[in-house]
């Protein structure tokens, strides 16, 4: 699946893509409950080309929710399983000898693909974590001078354990940025866990999607002509400015130390174009802004470190932002 094929697609109406893409988040729903607000995010991030970060404990479907989502996207997903011993070939690919052409040939490795699965990213050392720099903000992979373009669409879905900090590598700044979105997965609510209970007694298994019921219902045109209609949601200057102001304010907020970047404003322009896009208006409001600022910039933001101590997190710091920046009318 190459982006010549995405390209050659017949276009979809805006209704046509739209309902696609709410079928895709039901189909989801399927074998993952609970996780609408996180599942509507990866949507966000299919409609951007961006990337995620998946935070939650242990056990709350975190894998799961990305093999789910590529199933019912027909796409190709290869998994890796970050540890301390992972180098950074093993990610990208390497060049390997052949005996019997006495030349050297590219192996693939798991970044080509079309949703890559980066599960507990922060247990592999920088020199590991360095080499997705590349291939998240380029699309490519560089061995020997030569480029190497990924599949379109790509995108990475990076978990992380927020309780078990021993033995673990915090990704930096830079790597961060690249990540559109960071969405916490938290755990679901009793009457759910009974449902999660009552599906594996009747049989379910996680390990067997399509027997779960879970079948692609979108594909690459649709995301392609979902992606091209997203992009032309209009948004008036004072929609703009207050993006501007929002991120502005991060970084003079007292508690920071390091506030949102331009990278950031730009990211949470997209995602709000995408967030109105789905909520099928052809404009974006306030109000849209406001609904994925917590996701889009609260990896963005590095508290100070006296501030943490009394427990004050970047979700908080953008409460208050958005509690203070005034809104246009």
């Amino acid at each position: 699946m190459t982006g010549p094929v995405i390209a050659a697609a017949s276009p979809a109406a805006p209704s046509d893509a739209r309902a696609a893409l709410h079928r895709l988040r039901a189909e989801v729903a399927k074998a993952v409950v609970g996780q609408d607000a996180v599942v509507t995010g990866l949507v966000i991030a299919l409609l951007c080309r961006g990337h995620v970060l998946l935070e939650g404990v242990p056990g709350v479907a975190k894998t799961l929710l990305v093999r789910t989502l590529a199933a019912a996207l027909d796409l190709d997903a290869k998994r890796v399983q970050f540890t301390p011993d992972l180098m950074p070939g093993d990610v990208t690919g390497s060049l390997i000898f052949d005996p019997h052409t006495a030349a050297f040939t590219f192996r693939e490795g798991p970044v080509f693909t079309n949703l890559l699965l980066a599960d507990e990213i922060n247990r592999t050392p920088p020199k590991t974590q360095s080499a997705l720099l590349e291939v998240m903000e380029e699309r490519q992979v560089t061995v020997e001078g030569e480029r190497r373009p990924l599949p379109e669409p790509f995108i990475v879905a990076a978990t992380q354990n927020p309780v078990e900090y021993e033995g673990t590598y915090p990704l930096p700044e830079a790597q961060l940025d690249r990540f559109l979105l960071k969405l916490t997965v938290p755990l679901p609510g009793r009457d759910e866990e009974l449902g999660m209970l009552r599906a594996h007694h009747a049989g379910f298994d996680p390990r067997d999607l399509r027997a779960a019921g879970v079948r692609p219902v979108a594909g690459a045109a649709d995301l392609a002509a979902a992606r091209a209609q997203a992009h032309a949601v209009h948004v008036a200057e004072p929609v703009l400015a207050y993006i501007v102001d929002l991120c502005r304010a991060t970084r003079a907020a007292p508690a920071l130390e390091l506030g949102a970047s331009p990278r950031g404003a730009t990211a949470l322009l997209a995602t709000a174009k995408a967030w109105a896009w789905l909520a099928g208006r052809d404009h974006v409001t306030p109000d849209d802004v406001k609904a994925v600022a917590r996701p889009t910039l609260r990896h963005r933001l590095r508290p100070r470190p006296e501030v943490e101590l009394e427990g004050v997190t970047a979700d908080a710091v953008l409460d208050s932002v958005l509690a203070t920046v005034p809104t246009p009318r």
